[in-house]
This record gives C-alpha cells, sequence and structure tokens, in this order.
C-alpha cells in the first residue's frame, strides 16, 4: 500500500460542459511540499474542494491518508486542515481567540491550544494584532493579518495533510518569508503539504516537487529542476520586440537556443552560457537598428518553463540549433 497522505487518480470534475479537472493525478507523501501550480480558472480550486468533499468527482478516485475520500467524506475529512482561498470569518474575534478555538475544533487540550497559538504567532510576528479583536462585521485587521491568522487556523494541530490555497495573498513581504519558513518546517516535520498558488517565483522556494494545471490538465510534474528543463549552465535571454516589430529570429536565427516562447512583445529564449558573449552581442546590434526596445540576459527561472507550458498567447518552440 502506498504511504502516500493524499493520492489523486484520474480525478475528473465537469460543470456542464466545462471540464474543470480533466483526469488529474499527483501524490503528496510524508515530509513532502508538493505545490499545485496554476492560472487563476486552471482548475486548482475545484480539485481542493473534491478533496475535502465539498463536490464530489464525476470520475476518478481520491485517497487521503489512506482512507477513500468519495466513498467515506468524513472520515477524510479529519486528516486534512485546509487554509481556503477566502478570508476565515474571524467577526468579533481576535487572531488568538480563533487560533485557539481551531485547535480545540481539532481535539487539543485548551493549555495545548493556547500554547501552539502563541508559538505560531511568534513565528508569523502576529503579537502586534494577536490580541485584538475585530468588529462585529470583520472589520479591525488588515487583509494581511486576516490571512496570516487564517494560516495559523489551519496549522494550529497536527494532522497528516495540510493545504493552503493561495497562502501569501495579501500578506506583506517580510511575513510572507516567515510563511514560508513555517509551511518548510511543517514539510521537515513530516506532514505531507499540498500548495496550491499561482506564484511561480515564491513557490520555487519552498516545495519539493511541482504539479502544474492547465485548462484543467496536468501538463507538468515533477522537482522544480525538472520542470526547468535546463542545466544549471543555461541563461534566458528576454528581448522586448518593439511594437508591431517582426520577430528577429526568423527562420534562421543568429544563435541557437534550446527553447524559444514569445509571449506579447516578450520574446524568450534559453541558450547555452557559452554562447553569451554572441547573445549580447545580437542583442546589442538589434537594439542599435531599434528593431528591440531592450534586452537581459540572467539565469534560467521556473517562470520561464511555466510560461512555455501555460500560457495561451506564448508561442514554443524547443531546441533549434544552428
Amino acid at each position: 500500500m502506498s504511504d502516500a497522505v493524499l493520492e489523486l487518480d484520474n480525478l475528473t470534475r465537469r460543470f456542464g460542459k466545462v471540464v474543470a479537472n480533466d483526469a488529474v493525478s499527483l501524490r503528496v507523501r510524508p515530509g513532502e511540499v508538493v505545490g499545485l501550480l496554476g492560472h487563476n480558472g486552471a482548475g486548482k480550486t475545484t480539485l481542493v474542494s473534491q478533496v475535502v468533499g465539498l463536490l464530489r468527482p464525476d470520475a476518478g478516485t481520491i485517497r487521503v491518508a489512506g482512507v477513500d475520500a468519495v466513498a467515506q467524506p468524513a472520515t477524510a475529512r479529519r486528516a486534512v486542515a485546509l487554509q481556503g482561498q477566502g478570508q476565515a470569518p474571524l467577526d468579533g474575534l481576535s487572531p488568538r481567540s480563533a487560533i485557539e478555538i481551531a485547535g480545540r475544533l481539532r481535539g487539543m487540550a485548551p493549555r495545548e491550544a493556547r500554547a501552539a497559538a502563541d508559538a505560531l504567532a511568534d513565528e508569523l510576528d502576529l503579537h502586534e494584532w494577536y490580541t485584538r479583536r475585530t468588529a462585529t462585521d470583520g472589520t479591525g485587521l488588515s487583509g494581511g493579518v486576516r490571512r496570516l491568522t487564517a494560516f495559523a487556523m489551519a496549522a494550529v494541530a497536527p494532522v497528516p495533510l495540510l493545504i493552503l490555497d493561495e497562502p501569501t495573498n495579501d500578506v506583506d513581504a517580510s511575513r510572507r518569508r516567515r510563511l514560508w519558513e513555517t509551511v518548510r518546517r511543517f514539510g521537515d516535520q513530516g506532514v505531507g503539504v499540498l500548495l496550491v498558488t499561482h506564484n511561480v517565483v515564491e513557490a520555487e522556494r519552498v516545495v519539493d516537487e511541482l504539479v502544474v494545471l492547465d485548462r484543467g490538465r496536468v501538463v507538468g510534474s515533477g522537482t522544480p529542476a525538472r520542470i526547468r528543463g535546463s542545466e544549471d549552465s543555461s541563461l534566458r535571454l528576454e528581448l522586448a520586440l518593439v511594437p508591431g516589430g517582426a520577430d528577429p529570429t526568423g527562420s534562421a536565427p543568429a544563435i541557437p537556443y534550446t527553447r524559444r516562447v514569445l509571449v506579447g512583445r516578450r520574446l524568450l529564449l534559453t541558450i547555452r552560457a557559452s554562447d553569451a558573449e554572441r547573445a549580447v552581442a545580437w542583442a546589442t546590434g538589434l537594439r542599435d537598428e531599434d528593431r528591440i526596445d531592450g534586452y537581459s540576459l540572467a539565469p534560467v527561472t521556473l517562470e520561464d518553463a511555466y510560461l512555455a507550458l501555460t500560457s495561451d498567447a506564448a508561442t514554443t518552440t524547443e531546441d533549434h540549433h544552428v
């Protein structure tokens, strides 16, 4: 039997003629942080809703901590903690009270819940607002503080599987870093984490594996290095095309590339580091001839690969050598 805390096999969910999830398969193992990446509307939240029993799949299977989540949704749900995409209901509560209540609902003793809440408040730097009660309509705390509180409510009690749906929305930069460090700590302590996000750059810092969704289908999976699909010696040459300008690569490009992605006026070429000098000379000539507005040369990023996998606007060419 698999030791995975989450197993999805050929999960399919339709809304009329729209296929929100199309035969999606993925695994999250204990101690593993798996990023689920995709644009808005890619099917990420629909997938999560099925895992926690809010929707039933049209086809496929879901197992949570070894339990069939379709046949036994209530039992499976007890093994999952979810931070949903929306803000947590804090009406009339302080962050401390909300986090402690979440722990008590998960079966923690009062003293245990208080200690766990205090520890998370320290870790996330929440103390300035920790005992501040919101108004009955939920106002009185910023969106970022409410988001951090929702994260702590999901994470306060130990569970096999922690699902985080866009956890850093509205959170300031310094506390985003703290949140990511906390996510990584949970993974290192043996919790399986499914991180749902469209923030490619931040996800790369914390995940072990990535699953990329596009229009409901898995279009890429593996480690960040595998998704990038490039060697450490590869570079990304980005050209900013002039409005209405022609693609300077044409049918006989001046430099070899292993990947080409055109998104709007951005042309991204993956090249070998050994061709860097030649690439800079070529791009400088294009700029001097007013064929491009500018260029930059940098290491290949996960975002480059993500754009190649998911962008409707992108035209992509692989492995062009001269």
